[in-house]
């Protein structure tokens, strides 16, 4: 028969069995913590003078001194001041490996192209670095609609590839069936065009870098963008306010960590696409 009360009422530490155990974790950048006694959620914005600032989805910011009564996913934890990070090989946002010179090329003839402004930020700021190395340009399209234009006026070759990046292509959408169309004319030898099945490319934020659970579900016949920042409680009267919410978003990403899975390896595809060898010329 089990003895719950244990064999030895003199054995050491037994105050402290079934207390959760709390660990040091480097209070770094980005980095989403609940604050035990409140429930306050934020990501850290900077450490200073021993304490660590957190900012909450709402763009609030409240200080805290650094050490315990903080929780990651729920387990104890104590902040304590980042490392020093060692010397050796710099990574880049998207994770690779600066190369000793790393002054940007010349721009390669072929091009990766997003839908919209916001698109082309995100990729910049996570690969900006890797492409400005290789020698490639981002440029956005002000919608898919105009890809057919494009490739009219300046069609793709050999040397002149395009990648192509679309939100939310998934089956049935309007993306999926203008992509289905190009790819069936003449230029799809020099032509890849990918994407995720987000329905824009603020949801390639992962709720953990935002702060939050989930994505806000945005009911059918609401523009999606106006939805998301009402949810949020941002103000969304006109494209000012939509602009503003994007860099409260944009400044949630430091890495490639932020992002989703479906976006990283869409885009890591384009880059391999477009800077094939042959494809240099």
């Amino acid at each position: 028969m089990d003895d719950r009360y244990g064999t030895d009422v003199l054995a050491d530490g037994w105050r402290k069995r079934g207390v959760p155990t709390t660990t040091d974790v480097a209070a770094q950048r980005d980095l989403v913590v609940e604050v035990a006694n409140d429930g306050y959620c934020g990501a850290i914005t900077r450490v200073e003078a021993g304490l660590v600032e957190l900012e909450d989805w709402k763009g609030r910011r409240r200080s805290f001194p650094l050490g315990g009564g903080f929780l990651i996913e729920g387990r104890p934890v104590r902040l304590v001041v980042p490392a020093r990070a060692p010397s050796g090989p710099r990574r880049t946002a998207s994770g690779s490996y600066a190369p000793a010179d790393d002054r940007a090329r010349t721009a390669l003839p072929s091009r990766i192209l997003v839908e919209g402004r916001h698109d082309a930020e995100l990729v910049e700021k996570v690969w900006g670095a890797d492409l400005r190395v290789e020698g490639v340009v981002v440029e956005y399209l002000q919608g898919l609609d105009r890809l057919d234009e494009l490739l009219a006026e300046a069609p793709p070759t050999a040397t002149r590839r395009y990648g192509v990046l679309v939100d939310h292509l998934v089956a049935g959408s309007k993306e999926t069936r203008i992509v289905d169309q190009i790819m069936r004319g003449a230029h799809g030898a020099h032509l890849k065009i990918v994407g995720h099945p987000f329905i824009d490319v603020w949801q390639c934020v992962t709720p953990a870098a935002m702060g939050i659970r989930a994505w806000p579900q945005i009911p059918r016949g609401t523009d999606w963008k106006t939805g998301i920042c009402r949810a949020f409680g941002w103000p969304a009267d006109d494209q000012t306010d939509i602009a503003h919410a994007w860099k409260r978003i944009l400044s949630r990403v430091t890495t490639f960590r932020d992002l989703e899975p479906a976006l990283l390896g869409r885009v890591e595809e384009l880059i391999d696409f477009v800077t094939e060898p042959h494809a240099r010329g």
